[in-house]
């Protein structure tokens, strides 16, 4: 019984037993639990500032609103936390058209009544339905299409 309830939780990589933990946000992913033989997953380092989970940004309707943060390399990500308007690409060019209401979101239905912008969320302007084509949390603008 114990047996069978050890090998539902955890995960076949490279013929070993793992556990995947998903843990707090300053805290990485690392592999708990034992090897196959019974030997202990020993920590052979520290870990890295660019291995800590980041927090879930969010994207909203609203005034626009966009922090950046320093990555791995000394780099800067960008990223919006609000968006109030949606850059649509039509036949002959592209338009910068402000954001009505958030109508679906095919991902999860809770997000369209909280007003939060996903990839697949569908919007509504003046120009008609438009549909996101782009990860707004993590590219710093919304870029959609027309679907009719």
């Amino acid at each position: 019984m114990i047996a069978n309830l050890f090998l539902k939780f955890s995960v076949q990589l490279n013929n070993r037993r793992v556990f995947k933990e998903k843990t707090e946000l300053n805290i990485m992913v690392t592999k708990k639990g034992r090897k196959i033989s019974g030997g202990k997953y020993i920590k052979r380092r520290k870990k890295k500032s660019s291995e800590r989970i980041g927090q879930e940004k969010i994207v909203k309707l609203g005034e626009e609103k966009r922090k950046s943060k320093r990555v791995r390399g000394g780099n800067k990500k960008n990223f919006m936390l609000k968006g109030k308007f949606v850059n649509i690409k039509t036949k002959d060019k592209i338009q910068k058209i402000e954001i009505k209401n958030v109508i679906e979101t095919p991902s999860n239905r809770f997000l369209a009544r909280q007003n939060i912008l996903t990839k697949g969320t569908i919007l509504e302007t003046e120009l008609g339905k438009v549909k996101i084509t782009n990860r707004p949390s993590q590219e710093s603008m919304i870029n959609g299409i027309l679907i009719e």
